[in-house]
């Protein structure tokens, strides 16, 4: 059973929270340079208040006193306000201290505000601050005071601490929301279908396991449907090679003999073959013909039936290999029409089953030769790693019915008497080989299969230093 901090709701949980702490940070970057900024424009606001107060007194006198409550009423240690053509008296306190930074608020940039924010909340003394700037109150007059940086630390880091409360408080009402919403489109659908893949991989034969139809159109709703289809595939596969496993358990049970019987029949047709019958003896060759083909489909159903085709490979040149084939080739196309021709021929070693390849040859020329084509040309292409052998013919092509089905064992045959093997078994022979066996092109003008057999660059050398 998958825990809760593996599934994919808790992961969705955890981004969710995470990226909204990110936008929220991103959000108070921004705030807190803000704050800042209204912290001091209203400080000097307040400077030109107070300097306001000594202006409106009896010749611009007031008493020590009064200075001192201006002064604590701004929380500063000294306040000027002044413009080009009106002086207003200073608040001064007996004791000013010594300015540790510079504040000017009129020519101030973004970057710097959020620079100058950060700077100040991780300030751990209490510094002096000389600020300067015009007075939100009458942007022409110029206030300049003297403030303590620790009281607006503090209303800022006040500030920082409602933020937060407040990011965690949507971060997480959000972060709900979201984990709800995909819980119950994307993470439950998600995991009735791991159930359901689960079960099919433990009971493929079951029906149980199936989800049942959704009319949804998003992404889950094609998987589910898509996941259907191919359970359905699967089982329609898996009855077919159940029942080629039996129909292989048969033959290799009815071989011999099957084998036996044909083998009795061909002696007791050489003896009608001797006959002085001339309507036995005409009828001796077709019998024959009958049999071979019976032969053939037991040897090409048994073969079929193995899990694997098994191969005595050897190392042999790609010349060698054609010298062998073909002029068994083309006896055994004796009565066919076909004429056969080869390009030129690489330096390429390969290692190979002959008898198998063979086979592969044999295939693909009788059945070029049954579909009408009257030239087979085989051609060669190196390529780094493998060798492309294409057969190419002249024959009327292959329909779509039929190439939809070519390498399907059982579909489909070619020609009468055929067992719908031969395509099969050639491919599996190319793939045991390690290459592969398929259909280029087909079309009124001929067919092009392709064989690619694996022909590692070092043994091309090899073989060329030893022709050397």
């Amino acid at each position: 059973m998958l825990s809760f901090a593996n599934s994919l709701s808790f992961r969705l949980l955890l981004l969710t929270v995470f990226f909204v702490m990110v936008a929220e940070i991103l959000i108070y970057t921004p705030s807190i340079a803000r704050y800042r900024l209204s912290y001091l424009q209203e400080k000097l606001a307040e400077g030109h208040l107070a300097a306001l107060s000594v202006k409106a007194a009896p010749d611009g006198m007031i008493t020590e006193m009064l200075t001192r409550q201006l002064l604590d009423h701004v929380d500063a240690y000294s306040v000027v306000a002044n413009d080009e053509s009106n002086f207003m008296p200073m608040l001064r306190r007996p004791e000013v201290p010594e300015v540790d930074i510079a504040v000017d608020l009129r020519e101030v940039g973004v970057v710097e505000l959020i620079l100058n924010a950060f700077s100040t909340l991780a300030e751990t003394g209490d510094r002096v601050i000389r600020l300067h700037g015009q007075s939100p109150r009458d942007p022409e007059i110029f206030v300049t005071m003297i403030i303590d940086e620790a009281p607006m630390r503090m209303e800022m880091l006040d500030f920082s601490w409602r933020i937060l409360t407040l990011s965690v408080v949507i971060s997480l009402f959000t972060a709900a929301l979201v984990f709800l919403s995909l819980r119950w489109m994307m993470v439950l659908p998600m995991q009735r279908i791991t159930t359901s893949m689960i079960a099919f991989r433990q009971r493929p034969e079951d029906p149980t396991s199936d989800l049942p139809t959704t009319a949804r159109r998003d992404e889950i709703g094609i998987a589910i449907r898509e996941l259907a289809g191919m359970k359905q595939g699967v089982r329609r596969a898996l009855r077919q090679k159940t029942r080629l496993a039996t129909l292989g358990m048969a033959v290799n049970k009815i071989n011999h003999d099957l084998r036996n019987m044909l083998a009795t029949a061909t002696l007791v047709s050489d003896r009608f073959a001797e006959s002085s019958d001339p309507f036995v003896r005409k009828a001796v060759p077709p019998f024959l013909r009958t049999i071979d083909r019976a032969v053939k489909l037991c040897s090409d159903t048994l073969n079929f039936t193995q899990e694997s085709v098994p191969l005595m490979t050897e190392r042999v040149t790609l010349k060698v290999l054609l010298d062998g084939i073909l002029p068994e080739l083309r006896t055994a196309l004796d009565e066919e029409e076909l004429i056969i021709e080869i390009d030129d021929v690489p330096d390429c070693t390969l290692t190979i089953d002959q008898d198998q390849i063979y086979r592969i040859f044999a295939n693909l020329a009788s059945n070029a030769a049954r579909a009408g084509a009257t030239l087979l040309r085989i051609g060669f292409e190196q390529d780094s790693g493998s060798l492309t052998i294409r057969f190419q013919d002249n024959g009327p092509g292959i329909s779509p019915p039929i190439r939809e089905k070519l390498f399907l064992p059982f579909q489909l045959s070619g020609h009468s008497g055929g067992s719908g093997l031969g395509l099969a078994i050639a491919r599996d022979i190319a793939l045991a080989h390690g290459g592969a066996l398929f259909l280029e092109r087909t079309g009124d003008a001929g067919s092009i299969f392709h064989l690619e057999l694996p022909c590692p660059e070092t043994e091309r050398i090899r073989t060329r230093s030893h022709a050397a």
